[in-house]
């Protein structure tokens, strides 16, 4: 069975232009023309609809999607991971709507009784969920490098910090693409990967290859970052890991 673009458009909420040009950049292709030349789509041109808008949803761009779903070996695995990140992405939104919802609740008993907010005498309450320290805390032995972010970040809007947040989740996603699609380590496109992070942080200064190394193995000895990593794909803490120390080893030393 296959389905119109107009239908697809009306199912999917995706407007017809956007498909066509999903079509354009080869991100998702038509199954074939009807007879009055308009592009139709069937079951699996669906289920890659359906991976793209997941993925977008995720906050990743066109070009980060074309190259997950080219890597990509089995539909269901696939989906399985897809399904990981979201579970993800929804326990990081509930633990934001839980901290808004307290905050709202002691807000107004506090305006009804006339005292003090309960969560201002506990300030860290108000923080819960939206803490943006996870990768500071996991450079924690590396003060000079963890100063230089702070004085960086300090310099850029709420629009960049999230901008370089979503970045940085979106590694982590391409990574876990890779660790299930069975890329070893070593292989070069994982190596891309950790030599973009690499790049980014010598960007704010000089990073030594031991210092590199040992970032690396925080990504399992930090429980916050190793959580984190876990959460997108089992494995993924130890695969960045010996990733790393797979660049440092041929590429650093």
């Amino acid at each position: 069975m296959v389905w119109p673009i107009a239908e697809v458009a009306r199912m999917s909420g995706v407007t017809a232009r956007t498909l066509r040009h999903y079509d354009e950049i080869g991100l998702l292709p038509p199954a074939g023309t009807g007879s009055n030349g308009h592009r139709c789509y069937g079951e699996g041109e669906l289920l890659r609809l359906q991976q793209i808008l997941v993925l977008r949803a995720l906050g990743l761009g066109l070009p980060e999607i074309g190259r997950i779903l080219a890597s990509q070996v089995d539909e269901v695995e696939a989906l399985r991971g897809h399904h990981r990140r979201l579970l993800a992405e929804r326990d990081r939104i509930d633990a934001l709507a839980g901290t808004v919802s307290r905050t709202i609740t002691e807000l107004e008993d506090s305006r009804k009784d006339g005292g003090p907010m309960t969560a201002i005498n506990r300030p860290e309450n108000l923080f819960e969920g939206v803490r943006p320290s996870q990768y500071r805390d996991s450079l924690r032995d590396f003060p000079g490098l963890a100063g230089d972010i702070d004085r960086h970040t300090s310099t850029m809007s709420e629009e960049q910090i999230e901008a370089g947040h979503r970045e940085r989740t979106a590694q982590m996603i391409r990574l876990a693409e890779l660790l299930v699609a069975g890329v070893p380590a070593e292989a070069d496109p994982v190596q891309a990967e950790i030599e973009a992070q690499h790049r980014a942080l010598t960007g704010l200064r000089a990073v030594s290859a031991e210092e590199y190394r040992a970032i690396g193995r925080s990504c399992v000895e930090n429980e916050q970052w190793r959580a984190a990593y876990e959460a997108i794909a089992p494995g993924l803490a130890v695969y960045q890991r010996d990733a790393i120390e797979a660049y440092v080893s041929t590429r650093l030393s």
